[in-house]
């Protein structure tokens, strides 16, 4: 097997498992935090938002920094450094005596994380032009379907395992994501020069600044839509199931839908931005999967519901690797790193704004309100790429 194909099937694994490990803990956090001895209600829900959004922004600011590193040191270090750490924090957490401990714990691993920005820098730095839409996209389904069947597989491990083992196995499929990186990732790293730059050298060196920007943006706003629902799918569930029972069940397989078709379709659509240009695979995208959120809003049981999450993750597939192929190509090789920290530091902004934002939708105005409007950014979203991105890049192989 060729190198680079090689790495990519090791960081799909170890970016899977960071997915599953940063997200597994939400469904059961309220829990395990009533059993580690808070027993107010309102308070539990109050320490629940700070430690599930705690690893997200720190993640968001430590993103960059790591991409620094990448650039200056290679990028199987960075997969070492964050494999190793999330194994061993995360299941440092199963031993944590108190909710502060715990806070702590899920801090630190927001510091220790960028697995996923090495890997995206590394695939995308040893893949030739002609595969790096369907290199991008395969491995974009990793983080996607880690994040969609973490809280899934959370549940699931809390059922048959008990709570605490939740931590102890996440933290284990690390370290096996730890070993399979250190034995069977390869990499040939050359530093290109020996002073890094600071950010704004960086900045002045990045050729097409407005399009990278409204790429971070575009990114961001992929994740409000991904996160947007998951704090009140649970309960919109609940409200349409009618008496159906197993409502954790039924969210759980909800999500997964999502996730499955997001598995399904990245790679094929990885594959067709390679013919047909990434700009526009994205643009099509973001128009598909912002008039599949407005139907949700308005769906009476629990199949619907899942009928049309299932279409949204075939439509969302493109999104992913279509930014980072864009990415990719207007990008010097020796800033990749850091350009892609920055753009995980916008997903990770949007995970959390994406979370905020749908959980206050839904407390004034009702569930149902939140695929409507997010929806709508979706659709906003795509006019301002058809104009910053399509138009110009369409423009440019005109000139061609």
């Amino acid at each position: 097997m060729q190198i680079w194909k090689r790495n990519l099937w090791v960081c799909w694994f170890g970016m899977f498992m960071t997915g599953v490990g940063m997200s597994q803990i939400a469904p059961v956090l309220p829990l395990f935090i009533k059993e580690l001895g808070i027993e107010n209600a309102s308070w539990i829900s109050q320490l629940s938002g700070v430690a599930f959004g705690v690893t997200y922004i720190i993640s968001a600011i430590f993103s960059p920094i790591w991409g620094r590193s990448a650039d200056k040191y290679g990028r199987k270090p960075m997969l070492l450094r964050a494999s190793l750490g999330m194994a061993i924090v995360i299941g440092c957490m199963g031993f944590a005596p108190n909710v502060y401990w715990l806070i702590g714990l899920k801090l630190l691993q927001g510091v220790i994380t960028g697995y996923g920005t090495a890997c995206t820098t590394l695939i995308a730095t040893q893949t030739s032009k002609e595969h790096s839409g369907w290199a991008l996209g395969t491995l974009s389904t990793a983080n996607i379907a880690g994040s969609l069947l973490g809280p899934l597989i959370g549940g699931l491990i809390e059922e048959h395992f008990g709570m605490q083992n939740i931590f102890y196995i996440t933290g284990s499929f690390m370290f096996i994501a730890f070993l399979t990186t250190l034995f069977f990732v390869k990499e040939t790293f050359v530093r290109t020069e020996k002073k890094v730059p600071s950010f704004k050298e960086v900045w002045a060196q990045v050729p097409q600044p407005s399009l990278t920007i409204t790429l971070f943006i575009t990114y961001f706003v992929m994740s409000i839509a991904t996160y947007s629902v998951q704090p009140v799918l649970t309960v919109f569930v609940d409200q349409i199931a009618r008496n159906l029972g197993h409502v954790a069940l039924i969210s759980g397989a909800i999500f997964s839908a999502s996730g499955l078709a997001n598995i399904i379709a990245a790679p094929r659509l990885g594959k067709l931005s390679d013919k047909i240009g990434a700009h526009q695979i994205m643009l099509f995208t973001l128009i598909v999967a912002g008039i599949l959120f407005i139907p949700q809003a308005f769906v009476h049981n629990p199949w619907e519901l899942m009928a049309l999450r299932f279409l949204l993750g075939l439509a969302a597939g493109g999104l992913n690797p279509s930014v980072n192929v864009l990415l990719k190509k207007i990008t010097p090789s020796n800033l990749t790193g850091r350009v892609f920290g920055l753009n995980m530091s916008a997903a990770y902004l949007g995970v959390f704004g994406g979370s905020v934002l749908g959980g206050q939708i839904a407390g004034h105005f009702g569930v149902r309100y939140v695929f409507l409007v997010t929806g709508a950014l979706l659709l906003m979203n795509a006019i301002w790429v058809y104009f910053k991105v399509y138009g110009k890049l369409q423009r440019e192989k005109l000139l061609e």
